[in-house]
């Protein structure tokens, strides 16, 4: 049904799920098929002002092509004279980040079949030429079953089609900073490096230490205490990792 014009009169709006950095996100449904879905709504006069069009249609265009049931699906998108609005699939169980400040850091085992997850989510990304850029467990959702979904295409870019330039991909960076910083790879912070599709296997990195331990790798008093630290590349693994657990990180 992606080539129907939707309309707001199309769904019943229910309770808000998030805040997004345009907008909010609510439950919804379907009138007609009872449908429930996930509402994006995005102001556009916020859109305007922080210069982010092209950004939303970039997100649209990337997620509306991508299926994999470990990436949160794009079903339709429309507009009126205010707001912009992505219709996505649902995710009952909400952020990550919710379920790791319940449990505080999870054991090998579940933190193994995340990773084992998102890391096929990602290699699906990566074959069809789409680096995410800000994987983070805010970006990432439980679905009914515990399986994760990727989720916020907002910072995700096209690698070109062609052989890899990465200057083109250095020159994007410079006029668009992107990501979350305690999940950027050396390389993204380096103003002299350029980079490819590894930075998203380092945030998976990351979010692997930080499932385990119960906080990011890299900490410090101010942005630029972490950024060296990061730019160090020497996270400090605490002494109760088993070997497998530290072989993987590192």
């Amino acid at each position: 049904r992606s080539c129907r014009k939707w309309s707001l009169k199309d769904l019943d709006i229910g309770k808000k799920l998030g805040e997004g950095c345009f907008g909010s996100v609510y439950l919804a449904r379907e009138k007609e098929s009872r449908f429930v879905v996930a509402l994006k709504m995005m102001v556009k006069s916020e859109i305007v002002s922080q210069e982010a069009m092209q950004q939303i249609q970039r997100e649209i265009e990337i997620q509306s092509h991508l299926r994999h049931p470990g990436l949160v699906q794009l079903y339709s998108y429309f507009y009126d004279a205010k707001r912009i609005y992505l219709i996505l699939e649902y995710v009952p169980k909400g952020e990550l980040s919710k379920e790791l400040a319940r449990f505080h850091h999870f054991n090998n085992t579940r933190t193994a079949t995340y990773l084992y997850q998102l890391s096929s989510a990602i290699a699906y990304c990566h074959q069809n030429d789409v680096i995410h850029r800000d994987l983070k467990p805010d970006n990432i959702l439980l679905g009914s079953r515990g399986e994760t979904k990727i989720a916020d295409f907002g910072s995700a870019v096209h690698r070109p089609a062609s052989r890899f330039d990465p200057h083109v991909i250095r020159s994007r960076r410079r006029t668009a900073p992107f990501g979350t910083l305690d999940y950027l790879a050396p390389e993204v912070i380096d103003p002299e490096s350029s980079y490819e599709n590894s930075v998203d296997t380092w945030s998976l990195g990351v979010l692997t230490y930080e499932m385990l331990v119960g906080q990011v790798p890299f900490v410090g008093e101010t942005p630029q205490d972490v950024a060296n630290q990061i730019l160090s590349c020497e996270p400090q693994l605490p002494g109760e990792f088993d070997a497998d657990a530290v072989d993987l990180i590192s």
